[in-house]
């Protein structure tokens, strides 16, 4: 059978971006569809924007500290509207160099909707087309609790087109999306509220850093309610929160953040009428909150129809972009490049861009001491107080851990809370990722002075 295109890729995020394109460089005839801005969550509703936004929150502080090196420092002033247009006009500036990428490619681009009508037919931009082989890359998308009144909540995607900044942001969720955005607008200015529903956040990541998270944002003047839900909304000068769980009472912000959580995006999509497989699981815990339906996938991101293919978040495995093009980029060199390969997934690294900052890389003490035992596993740990803090009256801790196979000596994990945490545990992954030993950084000469040279001289 002759088919009009040898790859069809839905999604032009960072996946399907880098599967296209690799996929192209070894002669084969692509199309990519994206309903909306090329480039995905990461550059335009996630990684990209809310960095940017998260270097705009840290100018008061570094205002405030600049008085202890002897700046005189006029009161400053954010003009919400120059910030929020400056972010969207660079979004967009990357979208369309995305655009120019594939065009260089030889990738065609169709900005439109799909929908699967059988397993090698699509309807896309009102006609239908054919591909031997398909590559689902939609990502993902966040989700509210279905609760009365979360029509007056916004998501993740909705708050980089605010209009006006808020005095008052109430967050309800203890992922790393609510944390990033509760230190954003408390760096900016704003009440914060974030209401979770254990007593602490960031579920999944080593106790040190959730504790040394959650101290600096208590610090930093985050006002943190847990052990309680949002019972509902109502908009009453404002939008009205009725809490239930540890606390009871009743708080109005101006506006009221979900950001629990995020869910392969499916819907719509016709996988029925494909063949493809869908794993249900349970993604949030409560009354309210609902499914996680991912695309099934085995290790060479395969789905139920040999020919069909998924990579990134509809997957559900790690949702970080690197992985998405990472997985990306081994199925199109294993399917069209003839080098068959797997993208592994062990030891990736990750960040939180809260205030304070973190990164991880490795195994946590936790998921250690269950695989070892409390006697397989040695902890290195510091937390002192940066350099650059000694002349501000800021009281900022770093912290900074290394998990170790006690039988081999094997580094198992690293993890930092503080400034420039992203930066160093990059490089820790690659050493990581090499097997090194505590000898291997007992060994190495520190650079003095520096927060890195910690890890080195951890006794």
């Amino acid at each position: 059978m002759t088919y009009d295109y040898d790859l069809f890729v839905i999604g032009g995020g960072s996946g399907g971006l880098a599967a296209s394109k690799r996929a192209a460089s070894y002669g084969a005839k692509v199309a990519i569809a994206e309903e909306y801005l090329v480039g995905g969550t990461c550059v335009v509703r996630g990684c990209i924007p809310k960095k940017l936004m998260v270097y705009g929150s840290h100018f008061p502080a570094l205002f405030h500290d600049a008085a202890g090196y002897g700046w005189s420092v006029d009161e400053p002033k954010l003009d919400w509207e120059h910030f929020i247009t400056s972010i969207d006009k660079e979004v967009r500036r990357l979208s369309q160099l995305h655009i120019n990428f594939l065009d260089r490619a030889g990738v065609e681009l169709i900005q439109s909707r799909t929908t699967f009508i059988d397993p090698h037919t699509l309807e896309v931009d009102g006609r239908r087309v054919t591909a031997q082989k398909i590559l689902i890359a939609v990502g993902g998308r966040p989700i509210k609790p279905d609760l009365p009144g979360m029509e007056y909540a916004i998501t993740s995607n909705e708050i980089f087109h605010l209009k006006e900044q808020p005095k008052h942001i109430a967050i309800i969720g203890a992922g790393y999306i609510g944390v990033e955005f509760a230190c954003i607008m408390r760096g900016l200015g704003c009440e914060v509220t974030q209401i979770i529903r254990g007593d602490r956040i960031l579920r999944g990541f080593d106790d040190d850093v959730r504790n040394g998270i959650q101290d600096g944002m208590t610090h930093h003047g985050i006002r943190m309610i847990q052990n309680t839900v949002v019972k509902q909304v109502e908009r009453s000068q404002g939008l009205k929160l009725t809490l239930s769980g540890e606390s009871e009472e009743t708080l109005t912000a101006d506006v009221f953040l979900a950001a629990t959580g995020r869910t392969p995006n499916v819907e719509g999509l016709g996988l029925e009428n494909a063949g493809v497989k869908v794993v249900d699981d349970d993604c949030l815990e409560g009354p309210g909150y609902s499914m996680a339906s991912a695309i099934a996938v085995n290790e060479y991101s395969q789905t139920s129809q040999p020919h069909i293919f998924a990579v990134g978040d509809v997957t559900d495995r790690i949702n970080l972009t690197p992985v998405a093009i990472g997985e990306g980029r081994a199925f199109a060199d294993t399917e069209f490049g003839n080098i068959r390969r797997v993208f592994n997934h062990e030891n990736v690294p990750s960040a939180v861009f809260s205030t304070p900052e973190a990164a991880t890389v490795g195994m946590t003490e936790a998921d250690a001491r269950k695989k070892l035992g409390d006697d397989g596993v040695k902890v290195y740990r510091a937390r002192f107080r940066p350099l650059f803090h000694s002349l501000t009256d800021a009281e900022e801790k770093t912290m900074v851990k290394l998990v170790i196979d006690a039988d081999s000596d094997k580094v198992l994990g690293a993890h930092m809370v503080g400034e420039n945490a992203a930066e160093i545990i990059q490089g820790l992954a690659i050493v990581i990722n090499m097997g090194a030993t505590k000898k291997d950084f007992d060994a190495t000469v520190g650079l003095h002075p520096s927060t890195a040279e910690e890890f080195v001289t951890l006794r």
